[in-house]
């Protein structure tokens, strides 16, 4: 009883199609008229006038608007949706305030709440279309078995009918697309699991950096060990990915440390340098330890990420962007500070002679008995502040461009196909490349500075004010160039080595 109050205000206000209805739509609306002729068709003018619309959604807004001031507040929004049947926790309301309220006022205006109900529509009909799982447009117990069961959630087909019992209208037990909307519409749904499968982001896409806020992984790929086969994929294919594009690296690491505007070392002249004084194989000095450190790295960063969300203590099994990104920024810097001394000796494999060390434990020994161990700590202060701009900006340009293309092309799957998650990606990762580029230049460059005989001690402060004074703000890019064009290349080679890996460990592909 409680439901069919609020039925015919909710069902009146959009199309079973996900359009706006108009008047005389057929049975259900809450208004007069029945079913007109000619007006079948899936959302066709006759039906769906924008006036029409306008109408209907200013007639809910005002019943939910409790003390006629023209905006939605948590308290209309409780009383309004109690006189409609519609009961929230205040916290739920909360949520559905936050999502709308683009001015950050607190409360709805009109042109905020038609946006919360248009976009939340989206949103719930790829869930709906995700339980149907027999794609006959009704779920049914054993579909919500199915679904909640894939989650890592188990219950029985009993409990399966009290969850249908609560949003079947007409008794039939099962939920067609109207009942299922007409439930939730008001009612705050995060977190879908499907989109969360398909867009996959920092296990994917490796560009040379692993400054990336983690995944989030559902309980069922918990439970199940998915979720070390996904990293071991995305070690092996960030692997074969830096292996590819190790000259492009080097030729960034050497362009960062010795240019300057009276060394104005282009992509051919690096090239041709490298390989002259010490052949094809020098090209590649460095990636090994660049490949050893994606796998320690990559396990601190994940164990760490989890112990970090537990440390949150949120009740969201997934969290929200501003604390995926202080947990992920968190374990980042974590993982970082866990393996620096890798990174120092990266960057001094990739800047050696021709026989200056035999190899990297050569190298280590000869850093530890010469310069101490603070040298393998050398441009840390810059690294660790590199990470919040790389990690913030990459996961907000992501997340933007994944909720643009589920607002505007998401209609039957959250699935966004092979093209458009390499494109998100590679933007992403390259507008927090750029951000963070000048802090990762003088990192490397202090790294580098103590192999300098004789070269004086720098601060990070120091050497910004000199590059800035000698080279200009062009000075703090040396080497951009190679680094964005290893990034397609790179992004590429670890997408395609990353699906075969998962296939070869027996991970599904969703």
């Amino acid at each position: 009883a409680r439901r069919s109050l609020a039925s015919p205000v909710v069902s009146g206000v959009l199309c079973p199609c996900g359009s706006p209805r108009a008047a005389g739509a057929g049975p259900g609306t809450g208004t007069e008229g029945g079913s007109s002729g000619g007006s079948s068709g899936s959302c066709g003018r006759s039906l769906c006038e924008a006036s029409e619309q306008d109408r209907r959604l200013r007639a809910l807004f005002q019943k939910l608007d409790v003390n006629r001031d023209g905006a939605l507040c948590i308290h209309d929004l409780a009383v309004g949706l109690g006189r409609l049947g519609l009961h929230r926790t205040e916290l739920d309301l909360l949520k559905i305030v936050k999502a709308g309220d683009k001015d950050l006022d607190g409360q709805l205006d009109f042109e905020e709440f038609v946006h919360y109900l248009q976009d939340h529509e989206k949103k719930l009909r790829l869930v709906f279309k995700s339980l149907d799982k027999k794609n006959d447009g009704r779920i049914d117990a054993q579909e919500i078995v199915q679904s909640l069961r894939d989650l890592g959630v188990k219950i029985s087909e009993q409990q399966a009918e009290k969850i249908l019992k609560s949003m079947d209208k007409n008794g039939t037990m099962t939920i067609d697309w109207n009942e299922w909307r007409d439930y939730h519409l008001l009612h705050p749904v995060e977190n879908i699991p499907e989109i969360i499968l398909y867009w996959k982001h920092s296990t994917i896409f490796d560009v040379g950096e692993n400054l990336t806020v983690p995944d989030e992984f559902t309980v069922e790929e918990r439970q199940t060990g998915m979720w070390w086969r996904h990293l071991v994929a995305g070690g092996g294919a960030g692997a074969v990915s830096r292996t590819c594009t190790a000259p492009l690296d080097r030729l960034k690491v050497l362009m960062q440390v010795h240019a300057s505007r009276s060394n104005n070392m282009c992509i051919v002249g690096g090239f041709t340098q490298m390989i002259r004084e010490g052949g094809t194989r020098s090209l590649w000095r460095g990636n090994g330890i660049n490949v050893l450190k994606i796998a320690p790295e990559s396990a601190i960063k994940f164990m760490a990420y989890e112990q970090i969300k537990r440390f949150i203590g949120t009740d969201q099994e997934m969290l929200r962007i501003h604390e995926r990104l202080l947990a992920g920024s968190l374990a980042g810097a974590i993982a970082q500070s866990s393996i620096y001394p890798m990174e120092v000796l990266k960057t001094r494999m990739a800047l050696r002679k021709t026989g200056q060390y035999s190899g990297m434990l050569d190298c280590a020994k000869n850093i530890l008995s010469k310069e101490g161990m603070a040298a393998f700590y050398k441009g840390y202060i810059p690294n660790m502040l590199g990470i919040i701009p790389y990690a913030g900006i990459d996961l907000a340009v992501y997340e933007t461009l994944k909720n643009t293309w589920l607002q505007r092309y998401a209609v039957n799957s959250a699935d966004p196909g092979v093209f458009v998650l390499l494109a998100c990606g590679t933007i992403s990762s390259t507008c927090g490349q750029l951000a963070s580029y000048p802090l990762a230049l003088v990192r490397t460059r202090m790294q580098a500075q103590a192999s300098v005989e004789g070269a004086p001690e720098v601060t990070m402060r120091g050497l910004f004010k000199h590059i800035l004074k000698t080279e200009g703000a062009f000075g703090l890019y040396r080497g951009l160039a190679p680094n964005f064009m290893k990034v397609i290349p790179a992004v590429s080679i670890s997408y395609v080595v990353y699906e075969n890996l998962k296939m070869t460990l027996g991970v599904e592909s969703r």
